[in-house]
């Protein structure tokens, strides 16, 4: 975990009955990219203790361990913090009988969650893709302006987006920005 967040205190309310935006930096977690040959993603399941989706976009969770399908071959993984060392050690063990890439990524990435019916309005102004397309429980790699994220769809209003710690000053700007227009009704 570092010691600096970016981000730390910062949170997004657009005040209405129901409240129509919120936007907050979620809960640090422990990150990975996995990449394994999906001929092997039962071995992988068994060392992450979480059934791994194969199809791409794919989401599977239970409780605070995620895993998102993002192509072929790769996976982006978070657990609790309390799990890290555990999940490291698994996937060691692992790599003797099953070769794969494990790479811890929880200090480079930070998450931005926003909720609410004007959720999509916002993140549709910085990404091309039409949003409203994505189902619940889904995943993607896409772009948020120019910075690269994850995006995940966690309910119909719902969505986390996962950042590169460099680019989340840029991107909270652009929410900042865009829940202010919202607020205006403009």
């Amino acid at each position: 975990m570092m010691q600096h967040h970016p981000l730390a205190g910062r949170d997004i309310v657009v005040p209405g009955s129901p409240t129509p935006l919120q936007i907050r930096v979620a809960a640090d977690t422990a990150r990975f990219s996995l990449r394994i040959a999906p001929t092997l993603l039962a071995a992988a399941s068994q060392a992450f203790a979480l059934d791994l989706p194969p199809k791409i976009g794919a989401v599977a969770a239970d409780g605070a361990k995620l895993a998102v399908c993002l192509g072929p071959d790769e996976w982006y993984l978070t657990a609790p913090l309390s799990e890290h060392d555990a999940v490291e050690s698994r996937f060691a063990e692992l790599y003797a009988t099953v070769p794969h890439s494990l790479v811890d990524i929880g200090h480079r990435e930070v998450s931005i969650e926003i909720e609410g019916p004007k959720a999509m309005l916002t993140l549709q102004s910085a990404i091309a893709f039409d949003i409203a397309a994505m189902p619940v429980a889904s995943g993607r790699r896409t772009l948020f302006d120019k910075a690269q994220i994850v995006l995940l769809r966690t309910s119909e209003a719902s969505f986390r987006i996962e950042v590169w710690r460099s680019f989340s000053e840029h991107v909270w700007g652009l929410l900042e920005a865009t829940s202010r227009e919202i607020k205006l009704d403009i």
